[in-house]
Parts: structure tokens; C-alpha cells; sequence
């Protein structure tokens, strides 16, 4: 297994780690859960840097990367509605479009087309992974409770909407893009 590979890999080994952080409180889970979740995030650049320029580029690695990427958000997402630091509607919208866009490229597979990440896709991406880090950011200044972040809670709110915002511009310009192969049944 290359390297990149080993990264995608550690990406998903370290969610478990992250929501134990999260979830269960002692002294100093806050700040575990953030270093946890930022090295997860790392991770995520440097496979796909590493991968393009050494060429080592797997079908492993195109169906475990993305998918890697999903499971970590998607678990930091719904870990923060449980903790009541977001609503379950935002998360409903980012978790549908994922299930959309991976959708989109099963059925595009089945014609012999790759559906790569667009611009939209991987802004979304980073956006989200971003405001994620922030909140844990949050949790580690101020602690898990909604009640104990303050104005910051509204921040963190407008950023979640954001990002659910971003979610659905990425997942039309997918459905747009390849629409062709969506209609083609009709």
C-alpha cells in the first residue's frame, strides 16, 4: 500500500478516535477531539498532493478518499447535533448531497465516466471541514454546551448554514453537469 493510500486509511482509523473525543467528556476531550479531527483534515490535503505529484494515483485510493472525506464530516456533523451545536436540517441537506453526488457517479460509471471533484465540490470541502474546525476550536475554549459558546454560537450557526448553502450549489453544478446521464432513462 502507497502512502497516500496509508493516509486515506489513517483518515478513517482516526474518526472513531475523534467522536470518543467528542462525545465522552474528560479533561481535555475537547482538544483531542480538535487535534484529532485537524490531523484527520491534513490528512486529506497531503494524500491527494502526495498521490499527484509522485503518480500514485490507485483505484483504491479514487474509491477510499471521498469516501474517507464523508465519513469524517459526516461523523463531526452528526456528533455536533447530538451535542445541540447545530440543527439536524443542515446536516440533512450536506449528508443528502453526498448520498446524490455518489449516486450520480454510480450510475455515470456505469457508462465508463469518472466523475472527478469540481471546483464547487472541493470548495464546499474545505468550507466545511473548516467551520468544523472551528467549532471544535470552540468546544476546546469554551466547552461542548451550546449554552457556553455565546455570540460565538451564532457564528458557528452561520457557518453550518453556510456550508449547507455551499452543499447544495456543489451538488447542482454535479446534477447539471451530468444530468445527460441522469435524463438518459426517460
Amino acid at each position: 500500500m502507497n502512502l497516500p493510500n496509508k493516509l486515506t486509511v489513517l483518515r478513517v482509523i482516526l474518526v472513531p478516535f475523534f467522536m470518543l473525543f467528542l462525545l465522552v467528556d474528560f479533561p481535555g476531550s475537547s482538544f483531542l477531539a480538535f487535534l484529532t479531527f485537524a490531523a484527520a483534515s491534513i490528512t486529506d490535503f497531503l494524500d491527494g498532493k502526495i498521490a499527484r505529484e509522485r503518480g500514485l494515483i490507485t483505484n483504491f485510493g479514487k474509491f477510499l478518499d471521498p469516501l474517507a472525506d464523508k465519513v469524517l464530516v459526516i461523523s463531526a456533523l452528526v456528533c455536533f447535533v447530538q451535542l445541540g451545536l447545530c440543527g439536524a436540517v443542515p446536516v440533512i441537506i450536506i449528508i443528502a448531497r453526498e448520498f446524490m453526488v455518489s449516486g450520480l457517479r454510480l450510475v455515470t460509471a456505469g457508462e465508463g465516466v469518472v466523475v472527478p471533484a469540481n471546483i464547487w465540490g472541493k470548495l464546499k470541502t474545505a468550507f466545511t471541514m473548516g467551520t468544523i474546525v472551528i467549532m471544535l476550536l470552540a468546544c476546546t475554549i469554551s466547552g461542548k454546551s451550546p449554552d457556553s459558546h455565546g455570540f460565538f454560537f451564532v457564528i458557528e450557526q452561520l457557518l453550518i448554514w453556510a456550508s449547507a448553502v455551499l452543499t447544495i450549489v456543489s451538488g447542482y453544478t454535479y446534477l447539471n453537469a451530468y444530468k445527460d446521464y441522469i435524463n438518459s432513462d426517460m
